[in-house]
């Protein structure tokens, strides 16, 4: 049996203060004693997910990177892409006004990802290694968002809002690069966990999705598959919930076949 488990990191598989996964540790043990192939997606860097991928001893399991821009696995991590210098010109071709309320990761210096984010100097630099997205504080109204993202749109950019910030990209999502590690794989269950809006079309997609409990930033609606428990909410946040969710699939799941 094959199962594929896609995972959002910020807030989800992740502490949101203190970017641990410590609590989660049981349930990775579960899967990895099933062969369950985990997938890291997150609007994280390919560098910065690298550490985490290492850490949990991953091997040549697919990374999704940049809230889904990119699809690699270890060994084809790149930092290089004209991708990103394409979309800095965009958005700074943008009427000033809308583009004063944007602060991306790249109008910021080291520090001030550090300041923002809560990492150390070493993983903020990693952090703004971008190669084909920018993350950014977005400081205007809902109105003027709507107009950023419109004018952007014109040059073939998305905006997709997270836990912690609006990502642009020139496309690609979580859900659309699930699909192609799906098809690779041809798994017999697919579980997908998140906690912010970005994730919710990779939750849709799975066999079973997860909402992780976020109190930090603007968690999901009520979705539709709640009432077939096709999708499940956490009380626990971040690891803690993850920890939760995975062990209850897995039991759920042996029950059934057994």
């Amino acid at each position: 049996m094959t199962i594929l488990v896609f995972t959002d990191l910020d807030g989800t598989l992740l502490d949101h203060e203190t970017y641990s996964f410590a609590p989660a540790l049981p349930a990775i043990r579960a899967l990895k004693e099933r062969g369950a192939i985990i997938v890291l997606a997150s609007s994280k860097t390919a560098p910065e997910i690298a550490d985490l991928h290492d850490a949990l001893g991953l091997g040549d399991m697919p990374i999704i990177a940049e809230n889904g821009a990119a699809l690699m696995t270890r060994d084809q991590i790149t930092t290089q892409s004209d991708a990103y210098r394409d979309l800095r010109h965009a958005l700074d071709g943008l009427p000033g006004e809308l583009r004063r309320c944007f602060t991306g990761f790249g109008d910021m210096d080291v520090a001030g990802v550090a300041a923002s984010t809560g990492l150390p100097l070493a993983q903020a630099a990693k952090a703004r290694a971008r190669a084909f997205s920018e993350p950014g504080i977005w400081t205007g109204s809902e109105a003027q968002e709507e107009a950023f993202v419109s004018a952007l749109s014109r040059s073939g950019i998305s905006a997709r809002r997270g836990g912690r910030y609006l990502t642009l990209s020139f496309g690609g999502t979580k859900a659309g690069q699930m699909q192609a590690v799906i098809d690779r794989y041809r798994p017999n269950l697919t579980i997908a966990l998140g906690d912010a809006p970005n994730d919710r079309e990779m939750i849709e997609t799975a066999d079973i999705g997860v909402v992780i409990h976020n109190t930090h930033g603007t968690g999901l609606p009520a979705l539709a598959g709640e009432k077939d428990r096709t999708i499940r909410r956490t009380q626990a946040e971040g690891p803690a919930g993850w920890n939760e969710a995975i062990l209850a699939i897995l039991a759920d799941y042996e029950k059934e076949e057994g």
